[in-house]
């Protein structure tokens, strides 16, 4: 333990009763020890050389003296191979039915003592050694495995394993969850264990709250994305690679995956971005749509302390003429931080307080935590031994209830791997909405038991029902919060069928997005935790999680008015644009940096709602093709390697391009262009890329730049949806696709598709339908950047 985690350590410890820690760190150890013996001498394995196959739809099953692989591919391309008997289920990534082998698939001989699986979009070659290679159809390597090693107990036990792979010299790596050094990430260890930092973190904190074994990897010779689909704990390793000079021979890059334990079985998707994006969101699940008030600006604050307080701070809002979506209650809101319940004396009537502030445009969010107060007579403690044979919540391997520390003090958790306890607890969310709650996010479930050092969590030993196949929480840890959105999202739908859920995550896995979204967690305030929100972002949405957003401002700490107004303008770009802070980090409204911070303020929350029709289409295109809102730049241009290093500005949808200020005093700054022309949203003025540009940032605005020929959905003066059209190039058309708001509820939505061109001197823009191409008047539609499109 260094000494940043000491000093998290206290002052998480200096938050709850010491000795109730002590005592549940005692009991955590003691478990761990009796249930959980040292493995003892172990035994490594390798595939050996082949002894046979067998031919299946999409591939078939290469046995090796020690080993067989079974390799599939899916009718969508995806690749699967499992080692050691490992199946695509059980599965809580995969969603839905399993994806059906495409039976054109063909096994065949390859060189050397190999063999191959050759599909229309990728071949698959496995070596006589157990190699595997992901190949293009014109044969280019695109990641190639070395042959795995297994170290299994002598006396018996599972195996742990570790998985070597290639990548070419000139990859980048993405992904692996929510990672505050990113987005591009850098040489070094990355460990797959879902984990509260212990107060506020920043770009060197590693691991965080989510945790993914998927990767990205961006090359000249392609794209790919590889999903290890196994929960336990581990660490991945990442090199670079290096492009040999002159004569010399290139270094790939090198990717090291080692697991405790848990199946070897991978996915690989290869193709464009976006091919990526929508063969993930086919395998692991559509995103959730968000209802459309939720892409509006949120406020949150721990410490609210009453419905004074909150009404002062709405009011404060209004008076001021600033839009506000919805104002999130933290724990203080409840009794004795108990779950599901109220503080009765500092909120005596919380569903008026919610329907008053709901005639004024503005919803109430609740925080819902996993962790029960372990107290006979408490409605949720008593309801939950109540559940099933065994009752609700997590028991050790004697049969025992485990207890941790959390808020309310001694605490039980409730087993979300298990069907009945997540029907149970979904039925809990019904108190949230008699109180006039409108959406949830959930909180401390890595899960989070506090302790003065070592993992904040749950004994390993700990039992869990695992969908009824039973295992320990070395498997359950790190979907633990996936189950818990699930049990939440489902009880909602079922309580409230008209309206879609609302609800955000901190913690969760591989198809989180099932079941909403999530935000960065206690993000230090300081202009390195203002990158690192970004960084988060990025990374989960191409880990298929398109809707987050960090605290604006920082968790802990007091920002600059300079720092906060940043964070403020970077978060108006993002998914969930929510302010919130820690109970000692002072108020975080805007009036309360100056009137100058105030009006800049102002002038972000203003165009933030005007463009809430493009959000509400992105919201709708990514369930539609599980494509992100907050995209790389290299998205559309990954061949370019300039912009895969580019990690300071993103792509928002495929219209704009948003460079946020990072740095203390920068009025002016450089941005990366991908091909194209792209104009200064504020100024108007054209510039060529690919190339790199200089482009003021002064203190009221941060760079935005839209892309020629673009069609924008926006809201106009009357409130009605507009289109907001960008000139393309003489000569050269552009286009956009808008989806209209049906409501919160499950209606299904239209897609719209425009194409704006030159006729003549003046720029058209024409509504294409099955029928054919309509022209769009020009009452509803504005014309921007034709000073600039000569």
């Amino acid at each position: 333990m260094d000494g940043r985690e000491l000093v998290r350590s206290m002052w998480v410890f200096g938050r709850v009763r010491g000795p109730r820690a002590l005592r549940s760190v005692w009991r955590r150890r003691r478990a761990d020890a009796a249930a959980l013996p040292e493995r003892g001498p172990e035994r490594a394995r390798v595939p050996g050389r082949v002894v046979g196959v067998e031919p299946l739809p999409g591939g078939g099953i290469v046995r090796f003296a020690r080993s067989e692989l079974r390799v599939c591919v899916t009718v969508g391309a995806a690749v699967f191979w499992g080692w050691d008997g490992a199946e695509v289920s059980p599965s809580y990534a995969v969603a839905g039915e399993v994806p059906e082998p495409d039976t054109r698939v063909v096994l065949e001989p390859d060189t050397e003592g190999g063999w191959r699986v050759v599909a229309e979009r990728v071949t698959v070659a496995v070596s006589r050694d157990g190699a595997v290679e992901v190949r293009t159809p014109g044969g280019v390597v695109l990641r190639r495995e070395l042959p795995p090693r297994w170290w299994e107990p002598v006396g018996g036990g599972g195996a742990r394993w570790v998985q070597r792979s290639e990548v070419p010299a000139d990859a980048r790596f993405f992904g692996l969850g929510g990672r505050a050094a990113g987005p591009r990430l850098p040489d070094g260890s990355y460990r797959l264990w879902n984990s509260d930092p212990r107060g506020a973190f920043g770009p060197e904190t590693d691991p965080l709250y989510i945790t993914m074994p998927v990767q990205w990897v961006v090359a000249d010779a392609g794209t790919h994305m590889a999903f290890y689909d196994c929960t336990w704990d581990g660490r991945v390793s990442l090199r670079e690679g290096e492009e040999g000079a002159g004569s010399g021979h290139d270094r790939p890059g090198l990717s090291e995956v080692r697991m405790s334990g848990g199946p070897l079985r991978c996915w690989v998707l290869v193709g464009s971005p976006a091919r990526i994006a929508y063969g993930w969101a086919q395998l692991t699940g559509a995103p959730a749509v968000p209802p459309s008030w939720a892409l509006g600006p949120q406020h949150a604050r721990w410490g609210f302390g009453s419905a004074k307080e909150v009404r002062r701070v709405v009011a404060g809002y209004r008076e001021r003429g600033l839009p506000l979506s919805a104002l999130h209650l933290d724990i203080d809101h409840y009794d004795g931080h108990r779950v599901f319940t109220v503080d009765r004396e500092r909120f005596p009537d919380l569903p008026g307080l919610a329907a008053e502030l709901r005639g004024q445009g503005v919803r109430l969010v609740s925080i819902v935590d996993p962790a029960v107060k372990a107290e006979p007579g408490g409605a949720v403690y008593e309801g939950g031994a109540r559940v099933g044979a065994r009752g609700a919540f997590v028991r050790d391997a004697r049969g025992d209830v485990v207890r941790g520390v959390v808020w309310p003090g001694e605490c039980v958790y409730p087993d979300f791997t298990d069907p009945l306890v997540r029907e149970w607890w979904g039925g809990l969310y019904a108190e949230r909405l008699e109180q006039g709650f409108s959406g949830v996010w959930h909180d401390m479930n890595e899960p989070v038991s506090f302790t003065p050092f070592g993992d904040m969590t749950l004994p390993r030993s700990a039992r869990h029902a695992l969908e009824g196949r039973g295992g320990d929480h070395r498997e359950a840890h790190n979907v633990y919060g996936l189950a818990m959105a699930r049990a939440g999202y489902e009880g909602l739908a079922r309580l409230r069928p008209d309206e879609r859920p609302f609800l955000f995550s901190r913690s969760g896995w591989a198809g989180m997005q099932r079941y909403g979204g999530t935000w960065s967690g206690d993000v230090a305030t300081g202009w390195p935790g203002l990158r690192a929100s970004l960084a988060l972002v990025l990374g989960m949405g191409l880990c298929g999680v398109p809707y987050s957003g960090p605290d604006v401002g920082g968790f802990d700490g007091h920002p600059s008015a300079e720092l906060y107004l940043r964070w403020f303008q970077l978060g108006a770009w993002l998914p969930l644009f929510r302010t919130h802070a820690a109970i000692d980090a002072g108020r975080r409204e805007p009036w309360e940096f100056g009137p100058e911070v105030l009006e800049h303020a102002r002038a972000a929350l203003e165009e933030r709602e005007r463009l809430r029709p493009y959000f509400v289409t992105l919201a709708r295109l990514a369930r539609m093709t599980g494509a992100p809102y907050v995209r790389p730049v290299w998205w559309s241009a990954p061949e370019d390697r300039l912009l895969r290093d580019c990690g300071d500005a993103f792509l928002l949808g495929d219209a704009l391009l948003v460079a946020p200020v990072l740095a203390r005093g920068v009025e002016r700054r450089a941005v990366r262009l991908p091909r194209g022309r792209w104009y200064d949203v504020a100024t108007g003025r054209a510039y060529e890329g690919p190339g790199l540009v200089l482009v003021d940032a002064p203190l009221s605005r941060i760079p935005v730049l839209a892309r020629a020929g673009a069609v924008v959905p926006v809201r106009g003066a009357d409130g009605a949806v507009e289109l907001e059209v960008w000139a393309p190039p003489p000569g050269r058309a552009g286009g956009g696709l808008v989806v209209r708001d049906a409501g919160d509820g499950w209606e299904r939505a239209e897609v719209e598709r425009y194409v704006s061109r030159w006729q003549g001197d003046e720029v058209r823009v024409e509504r294409v339908t099955d029928e054919g191409v309509v022209a769009v008047g020009p009452e509803g539609v504005r014309v921007r950047g034709l000073r600039g499109a000569g």
